[in-house]
């Protein structure tokens, strides 16, 4: 078993051999979608939550509510958004480890006939809320890497 609290809200209540189980706070104020390469259980303990998904080239949300869960498909694009005073769980399967994450972020622009990726970084995920903290910041602090190459948009920081 391990504690561990990170940037993002998360925190681990058990970190086995096969699987991680999270716990995971509210507030988060992100634009980022990440990539995970297996599955996600997610259940909603207090309050709701809601999850930005690309789901076939479609950006949707699933407003997951107290009690209810959901099971994100492996690959799937999601930017989970967490309000005040909520509280979540999460379990995955421990990753392989050649397993690649993705964060994304996306133009909003309307220019595009599909999603089209601004930036995407790429790592092998060990630690979710201490790795994504200095990908996050990066992005939120330099303007140029928020900037649509084909429209010219300007992404949010957050």
């Amino acid at each position: 078993t391990s504690a561990r609290i990170s940037p993002i809200n998360d925190f681990y209540v058990y970190d086995g051999e096969d699987f991680i189980f999270t716990a995971v706070g509210g507030r988060s104020e992100r634009n980022d979608y990440h990539v995970n390469e297996i599955e996600g259980w997610f259940c909603q303990r207090r309050g709701s939550m809601l999850l930005r998904v690309l789901d076939d080239s479609t950006f949707r949300d699933i407003p997951i509510a107290e009690g209810e869960m959901f099971l994100l498909p492996a690959n799937t694009p999601h930017n989970p958004v967490r309000f005040a005073d909520t509280v979540g769980v999460v379990i995955e399967r421990k990753k392989p480890e050649k397993s690649i994450d993705r964060l994304r972020w996306y133009c909003r622009s309307g220019a595009h006939p599909t999603p089209h990726i601004i930036r995407e970084d790429a790592f092998h995920c060990t630690d979710l809320g201490t790795q994504l903290k200095p990908l996050i910041r990066r992005w939120q602090e330099e303007e140029g890497l928020r900037k649509c190459a084909e429209c010219g948009w300007v992404a949010p920081p957050k």
